[in-house]
């Protein structure tokens, strides 16, 4: 058995549409999990045009995921850090109060997109911050940096079911540490930028975090629960996600490069991170804030 679940932005899914694809595909009734945002039903099989209906409701605005019916409800969140939890690339934010930014934005885009290799696109761009004063990076978390919509819902409420969050960046810990205590993960893993004499030396800490530090995360967090690997679900928007996306039980593309969703059968491109819940078939009424 295998859910259908339909999720747009608030007041975007139209029940006309729901209905008619429940009838197309011959689904079960209708469950609204919020009204006019999220719908979904029972189907026998995964239809054989799903990615042609994925396609013309992407036009609408609307999500879709089908799914195991089976194990929906996960026991731990591996997220994602930068243009997943929080809506900002953070090298990206140093890099513009260095002068750089444009520079590093292009290597940054490059190498979420899966076109450069991740650790070196790394080094090469820390090594351009050298010489920026530590003090940067808090006037870049308090105005630069905004979470991403949806995220404080989504830990908080896994978290009241008793699930675990850890987040996993191959960005830096001065930042995933924040995000962390602010959205109440439970752990939080990155990349240590190197400091001599309160600026930035132009190198991070070894060895490097990037696509198979996520993977090693997932394993070593998920034997020291005592859980599966299937009950994880993951997300996350870059190349160097994928690792971790292909082996948690549902890994989902959130917003996501167009090379890392080409990869990926669960999609986000118009919900927030609450879609994460609606695809575990939490009503919106259970959410906690």
């Amino acid at each position: 058995m295998h859910i259908a679940v339909l999720i747009a932005r608030q007041g975007g899914l139209d029940p006309a549409l729901a209905e008619a694809l429940r009838n197309a595909w011959g689904g079960s009734d209708v469950n609204w999990l919020a009204p006019d945002e999220a719908a979904e039903f029972a189907l026998e099989h995964v239809p054989g045009n799903l990615w042609q209906v994925w396609e013309d409701l992407q036009q609408q605005g609307v999500d879709l995921v089908v799914l195991p019916a089976k194990g929906r409800r996960k026991k731990m969140l591996l997220a994602d850090m930068d243009s997943t939890m929080i809506q900002q690339e953070c090298i990206d934010e140093l890099a513009e109060e260095a002068g750089v930014g444009a520079h590093v934005k292009d290597i940054t885009a490059r190498a979420m997109n899966g076109e450069l290799d991740f650790e070196g696109a790394l080094t090469e761009r820390v090594a351009l911050l050298q010489g920026l004063d530590v003090a940067v990076i808090d006037k870049v978390l308090e105005a630069r940096i905004t979470l991403m919509p949806g995220g404080a819902q989504l830990v908080a409420t896994m978290k009241a079911q008793g699930g675990y969050a850890a987040l996993v960046s191959g960005g830096f810990t001065a930042f995933t540490e924040r995000v962390a205590s602010l959205l109440g993960f439970n752990e939080n893993r990155a990349n240590t930028l190197i400091v001599a004499n309160g600026k930035l030396s132009g190198d991070v800490g070894r060895p490097i975090l990037g696509r198979e530090a996520k993977i090693e995360a997932l394993e070593q967090i998920t034997a020291r629960l005592g859980i599966a690997e299937a009950d994880v679900i993951a997300v996350g928007d870059g190349a160097n996600d994928l690792g971790m996306l292909g082996r948690a039980g549902t890994g989902v593309a959130l917003h996501a490069k167009p090379s890392v969703q080409a990869q990926c059968n669960f999609r986000i491109n118009h919900g927030d991170l609450t879609a994460l819940l609606y695809l575990q078939g939490y009503a919106k009424s259970e959410f906690v804030s």
